[in-house]
């Protein structure tokens, strides 16, 4: 057994390493687990008991040197690289080979939707992503038996309490009216999740941007015209805009808001399903309870609330089918928005 680690030793001092794959084969051989010194230690077993002292000591000495010799030889395949770029030649005269990054197309979109709405006042606001049950659904006026809330729809964390990831930013407008003395005026953009099939319209997260404008005398009329300057600012003077009934537990009334397709100009296409409109965003005067579950006298003050996503701007602004493909990191699709850097 001397005699072998004797030869070990000796091929281990005289072992080189000019490539990257002599390195390797060094490695494997002499460090890895299933090295020959992993043999040797197994090996251990099989030696009297009075001389497994000395030879463990034998091993762990062979060990060592393998290890020694191991970053001799990293050190110097890097001397090596770093002579060899030295000696390179460089052309000073080629162009630089600068490969940069883009904006994200729902960066873009996210930024130009603060962008419009700062300019008539409203600030930014931001909340937790993980919520309980009372800035999420209670105070928000869902009642208890709302499908929101059942397991299908929600993604809980904890039960009694419940506690969930957010599924709307709306749980940001519950925040500052509790802390905040209005009026106010904020916009609360960012991710939320809901546990649903994911698909080519549909994913278990998404982005969206939540307004809100709460003061003394707020009426309808403010919200149609701050939704009418939204949608000409982002989509151009020329879109037309309608707003249909719908029903939302935070808002009475409640409209869905529709814009003039800007891919067929309203004349009809597979975009807009060959009605002329698609859907942007939910909106309406936020309900008296609302005001109230946060302290606000609702005889007072009034308020309207608006929501919308912004995969869904960005999939109308963009054209893009899949909203899935926004957060795959496939670069091929994101070199298409280089022209928004």
């Amino acid at each position: 057994m001397s005699e072998k680690i004797k030869a070990l030793k000796a091929e281990i001092s005289a072992a080189t390493a000019k490539t990257q794959d002599e390195l390797e084969a060094y490695r494997l051989k002499f460090i890895s687990r299933k090295s020959v010194l992993g043999d040797l230690f197994a090996d251990i077993k099989n030696i009297a008991p009075e001389d497994r002292k000395a030879f463990g000591q034998e091993v762990n000495e062979v060990k060592q040197l393998a290890e020694e010799k191991f970053k001799e030889l990293i050190a110097g395949l890097e001397s090596a690289d770093t002579g060899n770029k030295s000696s390179a030649p460089v052309d000073l005269t080629l162009p630089p080979n600068i490969n940069l990054g883009t904006v994200h197309p729902l960066t873009y979109v996210h930024n130009r939707i603060v962008e419009i709405f700062q300019k008539i006042g409203f600030n930014v606001a931001d909340g937790p992503e993980i919520e309980d049950d009372f800035h999420n659904f209670t105070a928000l006026n869902f009642p208890e038996n709302h499908p929101a809330r059942e397991m299908q729809d929600t993604f809980f964390i904890e039960s009694n309490p419940d506690i969930a990831l957010r599924t709307h930013t709306s749980s940001v407008q519950i925040r500052i009216m509790e802390n905040q003395k209005p009026p106010f005026r904020a916009l609360a953009p960012g991710r939320v999740f809901r546990n649903e099939a994911i698909s080519a319209r549909a994913h278990c997260f998404f982005h969206q941007v939540e307004g809100f404008f709460v003061d003394k005398n707020v009426g309808l009329v403010d919200l149609k015209q701050t939704l009418y300057y939204f949608a000409k600012e982002l989509f151009g003077q020329d879109t037309k805009v309608r707003f249909r009934p719908s029903y939302f537990p935070f808002t009475e009334p409640s409209a869905e808001m529709d814009i003039s397709c800007n891919i067929c100009k309203g004349k009809g296409c597979n975009i807009c399903k060959y009605s002329g409109w698609v859907e942007i965003l939910g909106s309406g005067m936020i309900d008296p309870n609302v005001l109230e579950n946060c302290g606000i006298d609702s005889e007072e003050y009034t308020g309207f609330a608006f929501g919308m996503g912004i995969e869904r701007i960005a999939m109308l602004k963009f054209q893009v089918n899949d909203l899935r493909l926004y957060s795959e990191n496939d670069v091929r699709f994101l070199n298409q928005f280089k022209h928004l850097s």
